[in-house]
C-alpha cells in the first residue's frame, strides 16, 4: 500500500529514434576519425597514435 508504486512508464518506445540516431552518429564520427587518422597528412604526424614513425629507445 505504501512506498513506490509501479507505473507503466514508457522509456524506450518514445526514445527509440533518438537512440538509433545517436548510434548512427557515433558510428559515423568513428569512421570519419579513422579515415582522417590514416590520411596522407596525418600519417607522419607525431600526435597521430597510428603514426608509422620509428620510436627511439628508452622508456
Amino acid at each position: 500500500m505504501f512506498g513506490l508504486r509501479a507505473w507503466p512508464t514508457p522509456i524506450v518506445k518514445p526514445l527509440w529514434p533518438f537512440m538509433i540516431g545517436s548510434a548512427l552518429t557515433f558510428a559515423g564520427v568513428w569512421k570519419l576519425q579513422n579515415v582522417a587518422l590514416q590520411s596522407e597528412e596525418a600519417r607522419n604526424d607525431p600526435k597521430n597514435p597510428f603514426a608509422k614513425t620509428a620510436k627511439s629507445g628508452g622508456h
